[in-house]
Formats: structure tokens, C-alpha cells, sequence
């Protein structure tokens, strides 16, 4: 265990901090959770219990760690146990007023018992100083002999604190006590010379008390004997598994939360978290008066995406919403056009949308304050949720249907949770509120729909087609070589899109050289990967589920989160984020008061090194403040004023640069960020914008480039310049709806300054400025790098000397896409190529050793980063203690390629390959031809021993799957291009087609699997 501490740089509550490539804000977890309860609100014990049959029941959907007993966390909520605490606490000298007015507190402490007096003493101080005097602690029982070593060498001492409710009453003792435990985190978080990570308060309340940890559900009531007994009582028991796929669980992150509980990911949490961090700067509340100050930072980053949303959440019910009127905020419902609702219902969701982004991503989420319980599904309903109600009064809901047994002459009714539906339970009314009623009641608690009505600001003419001003030819061409546009750009990715109205369809596999390690002057866009959806959190197929997807947004200054005025919805709402020039004129001419512009320039000396450009950001970064302080509610960021002495800053540096700039000064929500830039052309570029706070962006050059190709017939159909600007497009906004599907996003609300990114080649002190929180893994190039850059790339439409020739005025050839003389490097070169293909048509061993060696060569040019490193000498293994090959060889296996993806001789060498060591080949999702199962003449095998099942069902029939060793159900389609898995039509052949029970030479698509198979 001390060795892996030491690796892990552990603290004593088992929380790793980032070490080598790993880092914990990257984890991901997927859980069983659900809920039962009394209708009739009675407390019993069998409701404990039949939680914990849930919890039970659910293990399955939970995980155990490497010593096979410690589980990945499980807990349950429950009502204070009145009957209980007073039955047991009188041994400890303990008595308490009447029900109501006291609290009770599950609290986590070091085992350090100077530690934990020190926690103990801090947390009684501040309740005492906030007017909740400490009536005493108790004890908790444990029987840590059923916990596995992993959970045991973190476990802490549990102990329950008892507060009065002093003066404070309902609802404010409730707020009273979310500032005493604020209060006591901020203060023991901040001891710096010791480790108290194990001080936690897992719950602080007057009506619901939870208790967790780092087991499973089987060991949760054997490892707290409270819960065994039979005065332990409630009318309600809110349950949750954790399972923790690429995370090292811990005590505190098992669920429930203070008000939570949740199956799935919060896919847009960096987005999320940046904007509540520039919120807090306006919160105001009279309820909380000056204790809003106290409970700041609202949310404790160090916590996991459910925790965050707890946090989140437990703020706007502390305010004074109420907790199903919270979850409507959230977590809203798809409210597009195309729904058919109240129009009260669309106000309120309208409304509620200037005040804050949906926190998204594939969610069940159970929720409780003792008042109200009920769950909720996201807008897709990408997690199950199923309940069943009893005709005596009893309630279930649950990840999966059957966790509780009742026989079918009892049931009432059964069903499941449908995307952006709500299941309530009004505990004080005694009855199940339905979706309809809730939301009807909240959306008419105030004129919503008269407020969005007369207070949404509107401008004329925006998004309308409009004309692309003319550009003279040569100030274009100078302008396409200062942004580093290449030849090949504007034939494999511009043109297509004016043409189309579609992104380009390429090849998967990328061999070209890594930003970081390319010769030439790459745009800065190109040192980011995007993040795909990960195991538990799958992604949305944005042609299927067109209905939920949106790329609605608001602009303007936004109001106070927690109160509700008519100003609140006094913003602009943009249709989509793409502007032409014309729209920005609209928006420069408003003269709305509530749409102030300021024009910030971001450019930078021509001859500048990276100090010049720092400078400059600083500058950009002081006339925003000032902007914003002189009351502009727009930044237009513009490099449209650039010439021969000013070259522009990268687009994304200065919009990313700029919007962390303002969240830490707390003037995010003052203003929104524009960006008029001639940088961007590909959707990747307008995707990491938006992911780094722009709010829109008009692309001028490149739509200045589109009039050129229309008016010089260069298209690849014959169209206006206003219709192949409007088919460009149109292409932008498939490919970001695209691009936020790929990881489980639906709104572009969501996905503004989301982050999904992570940089390959930046350096951390770059990084943390500019780009803060932003994964970087390998370090790399800073301001001086991206400098120079900029200033090559300037310097090819600008000479110094003003001179151009006409070698000069032709674009770079590019060669990212395709091999290009004197373009990009790559690693599969027409030589390499040649030889091995050579090599294995003639049997030419001296032909493959030369393809050898020009692969073996190719890595001293540094394309990639394995080209960087190298093997380290060490002591050789003994040959006796290393297995046998033919133990190793079974263990083989390949990639999922289908037949159609590579050919037909390809798909079966590979097959015959691995059979022959006792490898497993895998089929991909494209079916296999029935001729392969049967064996060859000399005993070679063309089956593949793993199948693969998508939901495009290419090829799956019963003999398919008979004749498979291994079945693979493809969850994810994250790592391919186009509409997921896809086979242009020119390449779907009568046998292929025949193989997939298609139709030759159509496209086959193969989205994301979630409803018909998840």
C-alpha cells in the first residue's frame, strides 16, 4: 500500500492527484440508482429495507475493485430516523428537542484522532458562530471486518453531530446549515500542513440523513448495523451502486449526495463549471442576504460530475426554488418548435435558458430534500428508468425494472421514465404529482410567457441570405495566405461544403506529421483533439435524434441566477452560431440599449516575438474590462483591420484567452464574446471556438473565398454566390450538431466553453493561462512558438520587402489530406507503399527489408510522439520466466475492421492468420460472407471467431451469430468519421451489399446505438 501511495501520490481519503499521463479530472463512473417509498408518507423499516434490496439488486450494475471485495461505493438516503436517534442516543449523553427542531449530521474524520478532534472542534466552532449550538456527537457503529483492503486503508471515523435549530426555522435552518458545513469545508480544505482529506459531511440536514461508503450494497447495512434496526425507520429510502469504469472510487464521491443521486455523466461539466465560477460575482439572494458570500465557491471542483451537480443544484433549492422546479432548469426537456406543449411550458423553458445551460449528458437522476422525490431522464433518455406502484402505496423506481418483486395482482401500474420526463412524489400532499401537473403548476408560477414576450430583444434581418461583399481578388489572397489557407483546403473541405451544403467524407487514419512536431506554420486549431464519448456515456446520432438537438443561444448581459425578473430575458437569441457580415452590420447598427458593441482588435506587431504577443493579449484583455465596465454587452473580436504591420493573434488564443480571463474577474456573464475572424473554415475550427467561450463567429475570409468560387465557376455545381454561402453553411451546422453528439451533447447551450478538448503539443504555463483546465499531457510550445508561427503564415501575404511574385501568390499545397509534393509529412509515403505492396505480391524478402528500413528511417524525422521515445536498457527477463509463445499467441486479437471498410483478401488473410496461432480475428460490424465457416482444403479457417453486432445490423443473422466464438455489441461509434460508421456508396459492391442484405452502391450509415440496443 505505501509503494502505491507513493505512486499515486495519494491522500489519506484514497483521491490520487495527477501523475505522469494520469489525472482525476478525466475520470468517468456509470451506477445502478433508485428509490422507494410510501405513498402515504408513512415511516417503517421495511422501506430501509427494501431500499437495500434495491441496492442488493442492483450490485450487478456496480463494480469491485482488484481485491475482489472493496465495491466502487454505495449508500442510501433516508428520513431522520427520529424513533432511532432517540432510542440510542441517550447512551451517549445526547438528548433531543422535538422532531423538526434539530439536525443531524453524517460526518467523515481522519483516523488521526488529533486530526479528527481538530475537524470536530472547527465544524462545532462555526455552527456555534451561526446560531445552530451543538446539542452533541454520536458514534457510529461500524463493522469494517467486511470491507476489502483498498477500502479499509482509506476508511475514516464516522461520526454523527447534532445541531439546534437556534432561531432559524423550515426552510432557513435547512439554509442555516448549508453555510455552517460551506463554512467548515472552506476552512479544513485550506490546511495546507495536514492531510485532512477524509473530513467530509456527507449529509447536514434537518429532514434526510445518508449513509455511504466504499462497498457494495450487500456490505452497506452489514458494514452500518443502524440500518438492521427495526426502530430505524423512514418513508422514504433513496439507494445508489456506483461503478466507476476509469476512476479509483472513494469514500466520499459514493452517491447518494446531499440532494442527488445519478446513473450516467455530465458531459458539459468544464462548461458548466466556468460559467457557475462567473456567476458568482452576481449572486444575490435575500434569502441567504450576507451569508451568499460564505457559501462561495459554490461548487468543489475536486468533486466528481455528479458531486458538481449537487452542488449546483442544492444552491438554486437553498435559494428558493423548489428542487423539481431546479431540476426543469438542469436538466431541461427538449422545447424546440416541434414539440407539442403548452406554450406556458415552452415560455418557461425559453425563459429559463438565458439564466443557465442544460447540464448534459446521458443522465438518470434521482433526486430528494425530504419534501419532494422523483427522478428525472435527460431529453434522449439515454439511461433506463423504470418504476412500478403498488396498490398498498408503495413506490419503485429503479435502473432496471424487477429489483423489488410484487405479485402482478398488486400492481398498479408500471412503466419507465420517457427523455425529459419527471416522476414525482409530493411527500407533503401524499401523492404522485404527474409530469404534466408539475410542469404546468411551475411554468405558471410567474408570467413567463408574458416576460419572454415583451422583453426578448429582436433584430430584423439576421439570418436572412444575404450577399457576401465583394473582396478585391489580391487583398483576398493575402488575407487566405496570412490564415494559412492551403490549396487543399479549398478543394477537399471549402469547396464541398459551398457545393453540398455536407461536410467531406475522408478515410479514417490520420498519418500526417503532429502539429507540434510539423515543419510548417500550422494553424493553432490544429494542436487539438477532440474527445470522444466514453464506456458508460454514449453517443447521440444527431440525424435521428434531430428532435432534441439544438443550436439555439442567447447574447446579451445576464442577470442575477438567483432571482426571476422580466429583465432576465432581455438577450438576443441567435438561431444558430455562424454570422455572415451582414448580420454582424445588423449588430453593430443596433440601437438596442441592451446590445452595446465594442470592437477589440486582435492583432499583434507584424515583427512581434512571443513577449510582443503576450502583450498584446494583455492589452485585448484590459479593453474588454473596460468595455464591459462602459456598459458593452457584445465584444466583437475582429482581425478584420489587419495589414502588412499587424498580423492577426489566432483566433482561439484570444477567444479562449479572453473568456477565462473574464470568468476570473468575474465579468463572464456581463458581455457575450463574437468573433469575426478570417481564421476559421472547417468545423473543427468553429467547434473549438464555441468550446472556448465565443458566443458566435463570422468566418469572413472564408466566406469572402466562397463568392470567389461561385463567381469563378469553381464549384462543383453552378450556384450563386448567396446559395453556396448558405450551403456552407448549412454544412458548419451539420458538423457541429455532429460534433456534439460524438460526445453525448445536445444543445449548443451545453456546449459553449464545454472544453471537450484536450491539446497535444501546448505547454502548461500556455495552457493555464489560456486555455485553464484544458488536458495537455506531453507539455510543448508556448507563446514564442505560436508567434512565430503566426508571423510566417503573415509574412507569405505580406512580405517585408511588399514584394510579390507570382510563386508568392500561390496558395501552399497543404498535403494534410493527401500526399503532397513538398506539403505535410506522413508516414505511409507512395515509396513505402510501393515496397510493401511488392514485397508481398512477389515474395520479395529483400523488398520487405527495404520497406523495413524506410519505416525504421522514417522515425528519425519525428512525425509522431512515439517517434520520440526510446527503449531504456535494462536487465533482460530470464527466458524461463517468460510464458511460452503458444500460451501468448491465443491471446492475440485484432481490430474491428469490417469487409467493405478493408477488402475482401485483407479481411480473410487477417482471419486465416489468427486462426492459424489460435488468435480471434474480429468481424466489425459488416457481416461476414457463409462460405467462410466452412474450412479450407489444407485446414485453414476464413471465420472470424469474434462477431460484431452494430445497430445498423449489416449482415446479422442467425447463422452470423452461430458462428461466433465471441459476441461484441458496438456501443459507440466515436472514433469514425462521418455520420458515424460509414461506407460511401461507390464502395458498397454487389458483394458486399449481398454480405450486409443491402442494396449495391447506396451509402450505409451506421449510427450511434442507444435506443435499440442500450
Amino acid at each position: 500500500m505505501q509503494h502505491h501511495e507513493k505512486s499515486f501520490r495519494m491522500n489519506a481519503a484514497g483521491v490520487p492527484g495527477p501523475t505522469g499521463l494520469y489525472d482525476p479530472k478525466n475520470d468517468h463512473d456509470s451506477c445502478g440508482v433508485g428509490f422507494v417509498a410510501r405513498i402515504d408518507g408513512a415511516s417503517l423499516h421495511i422501506v430501509v429495507e427494501q431500499g437495500i434490496r434495491i441496492l442488493v439488486n442492483l450490485e450487478h450494475r456496480g463494480a469491485l475493485g482488484g481485491d475482489k471485495s472493496t465495491g466502487d461505493g454505495s449508500g442510501i438516503m433516508v428520513e431522520i430516523p427520529d424513533t432511532f436517534f432517540r432510542q440510542v442516543c441517550p447512551g451517549d449523553g445526547l438528548y433531543l428537542p422535538p422532531r423538526g427542531e434539530y439536525a443531524a449530521g453524517m460526518v467523515f474524520l481522519p483516523m488521526d484522532e488529533g486530526l479528527a478532534a481538530r475537524c470536530s472542534g472547527t465544524l462545532e466552532r462555526i455552527a456555534e458562530a451561526e446560531g445552530c449550538p451543538v446539542l452533541g456527537w454520536r458514534e457510529v457503529p461500524v463493522d469494517p471486518s467486511v470491507l476489502g483492503d483498498l477500502s479499509r486503508s482509506t476508511r475514516p471515523r464516522i461520526r454523527q453531530i447534532f445541531l439546534s435549530r437556534g432561531k432559524h426555522e423550515g426552510d432557513a435552518f435547512e439554509r442555516k446549515l448549508y453555510v455552517v458545513r460551506r463554512l467548515a469545508e472552506k476552512e479544513i480544505a485550506a490546511w495546507n500542513e495536514v492531510d485532512a482529506s477524509q473530513f467530509y459531511v456527507t449529509s447536514l440536514s434537518g429532514r434526510t440523513i445518508v449513509y455511504k461508503g466504499l462497498f457494495t450494497g450487500t456490505q452497506l447495512p452489514r458494514f452500518y448495523p443502524d440500518l438492521k434496526n427495526e426502530l430505524f425507520m423512514s418513508p422514504f429510502a433513496v439507494v445508489h451502486q456506483r461503478y466507476s469504469t476509469n476512476t479509483l472510487p472513494t469514500w466520499h464521491l459514493a452517491h447518494p449526495f446531499r440532494i442527488c443521486a445519478h446513473n450516467g455523466e455530465i458531459n458539459t461539466l468544464r462548461g458548466n463549471i466556468n460559467r457557475m465560477r462567473a456567476r458568482e460575482a452576481t449572486l444575490s439572494s435575500p434569502l441567504f442576504g450576507d451569508d451568499i458570500e460564505k457559501i462561495k465557491p459554490v461548487l468543489i471542483e475536486t468533486g466528481s460530475d455528479s458531486a458538481i451537480f449537487d452542488n449546483a443544484l442544492e444552491l438554486l433549492v437553498m435559494a428558493g426554488r423548489s428542487l423539481p422546479h431546479a431540476m426543469m432548469m438542469m436538466i431541461p426537456e427538449a422545447w424546440g418548435p416541434k414539440y407539442r406543449m403548452s406554450e406556458d411550458k415552452r415560455a418557461f423553458y425559453e425563459y429559463h435558458s438565458t439564466l443557465m445551460e442544460p447540464w448534459d449528458g446521458p443522465a438518470a437522476m434521482v433526486f430528494c430534500d425530504g419534501r419532494y422525490l422523483g427522478a428525472t431522464l435527460d431529453r434522449n433518455g439515454l439511461r433506463p428508468a423504470r418504476y412500478t406502484i403498488s396498490q398498498d402505496g408503495m413506490i419503485v423506481l429503479a435502473s432496471e425494472t424487477g429489483v423489488i418483486d410484487f405479485p402482478p395482482e398488486r400492481i398498479i401500474r408500471r412503466g419507465r421514465l420517457q427523455p425529459g420526463r419527471m416522476l414525482l412524489l409530493d411527500m407533503k400532499q401524499k401523492r404522485i404529482v404527474p409530469d404534466q401537473e408539475i410542469k404546468a403548476n411551475i411554468s405558471r408560477r410567474k408570467p413567463y410567457r408574458n416576460w419572454v414576450k415583451d422583453n426578448r430583444i429582436e433584430l430584423r434581418g439576421l439570418f436572412v441570405p444575404s450577399e457576401i461583399p465583394h473582396e478585391d481578388p489580391e487583398e483576398l489572397l493575402r488575407k487566405q495566405h496570412a490564415f494559412g489557407y492551403t490549396n487543399e483546403e479549398i478543394k477537399l473541405i471549402v469547396t464541398p461544403m459551398a457545393s453540398q451544403g455536407q461536410e467531406p467524407v475522408g478515410s479514417m487514419g490520420d498519418d500526417a506529421a503532429l502539429a507540434v512536431l510539423s515543419n510548417r506554420p500550422v494553424v493553432l486549431f490544429s494542436y487539438f483533439k477532440q474527445l470522444f464519448a466514453q464506456v458508460t456515456n454514449p453517443p447521440i446520432d444527431p440525424l435521428r435524434e434531430e428532435l432534441v438537438m439544438s443550436l439555439n443561444s442567447y447574447i446579451g448581459r445576464e442577470q442575477n441566477l438567483l432571482d426571476e425578473t422580466p429583465m432576465h430575458c432581455r438577450m438576443l437569441r441567435l438561431i444558430q452560431p455562424i454570422l455572415t457580415p451582414e448580420d454582424m452590420l445588423r449588430l453593430r447598427n443596433s440601437n438596442h440599449p441592451d446590445l452595446l458593441h465594442a470592437e477589440l482588435d486582435t492583432l499583434f506587431p507584424a515583427d512581434g516575438d512571443g513577449k510582443a504577443l503576450e502583450t498584446a493579449l494583455a492589452r485585448l484583455f484590459v479593453r474588454a474590462d473596460k468595455a464591459i465596465q462602459g456598459g458593452a454587452t457584445l465584444l466583437i473580436l475582429t482581425d478584420r483591420n489587419m495589414n502588412a504591420a499587424r498580423a492577426p493573434i489566432p483566433s482561439l488564443l484570444a477567444t479562449a484567452g479572453l473568456h477565462h480571463h473574464l470568468i476570473r474577474r468575474g465579468l463572464r456573464t456581463k458581455a457575450a464574446i463574437l468573433v469575426e475572424s478570417g481564421e476559421p473554415r472547417e468545423v473543427m475550427n468553429f467547434a473549438l471556438l464555441l468550446g472556448y467561450g465565443a458566443n458566435a463567429i463570422c468566418p469572413h475570409t472564408v466566406l469572402s473565398t466562397i463568392r470567389d468560387l461561385a463567381e469563378s465557376d469553381m464549384l462543383e455545381n453552378p450556384v450563386s454566390p448567396g446559395v453556396a454561402v448558405d450551403r456552407y453553411i448549412t454544412a458548419v451546422k451539420k458538423g457541429l450538431l455532429k460534433t456534439f453528439s460524438r460526445m453525448g451533447i445536445s444543445t449548443l447551450r451545453s456546449f459553449l466553453g464545454s472544453q471537450i478538448f484536450e491539446a497535444v503539443g501546448l505547454g502548461k504555463p500556455l495552457v493555464d493561462k489560456y486555455f485553464t483546465h484544458t488536458a495537455s499531457r506531453i507539455g510543448g510550445i508556448g507563446l514564442s512558438e505560436i508567434a512565430a508561427e503566426a508571423v510566417a503564415r503573415h509574412r507569405r501575404g505580406y512580405p517585408i520587402d511588399g514584394r510579390w511574385d507570382s510563386r508568392d501568390r500561390m496558395l501552399d499545397v497543404g498535403g494534410v489530406y493527401q500526399v503532397r509534393v513538398d506539403g505535410e509529412r506522413h508516414l505511409w509515403t507512395p515509396e513505402s507503399i510501393y515496397t510493401l505492396q511488392s514485397a508481398t505480391r512477389l515474395d520479395d524478402y529483400a523488398m520487405f527489408k527495404r520497406y523495413e528500413t524506410l519505416i525504421n528511417d522514417q522515425a528519425q524525422e519525428h512525425a509522431t510522439l512515439r517517434s520520440l521515445f526510446r527503449f531504456r536498457k535494462g536487465t533482460p527477463v530470464p527466458i524461463d520466466e517468460v510464458e511460452p509463445v503458444e500460451k501468448i499467441l491465443p491471446r492475440f486479437l485484432t481490430a474491428a475492421m469490417s469487409f467493405g471498410s478493408i477488402s475482401k483478401e485483407t479481411h480473410e488473410t487477417i482471419a486465416v492468420a489468427m486462426n492459424r496461432i489460435g488468435g480471434r480475428s474480429n468481424s466489425g460490424e459488416g457481416g461476414e460472407d457463409p462460405a467462410r465457416y466452412v474450412p479450407l482444403p489444407n485446414g485453414d479457417s476464413l471465420r472470424s471467431r469474434i462477431k460484431q453486432v452494430a445497430s445498423g445490423r449489416f449482415g446479422v443473422t442467425t447463422e452470423y451469430l452461430m458462428n461466433a466464438d465471441e459476441l461484441q455489441i458496438k456501443m459507440a461509434q466515436g472514433a469514425k468519421p462521418g455520420e458515424g460508421g460509414q461506407l460511401p456508396g461507390h464502395k458498397v459492391s454487389p458483394d458486399i451489399a449481398r454480405i450486409r442484405h443491402t442494396m449495391p452502391y447506396v451509402t450505409l450509415i451506421s449510427p450511434p446505438p442507444h435506443h435499440d440496443i442500450y
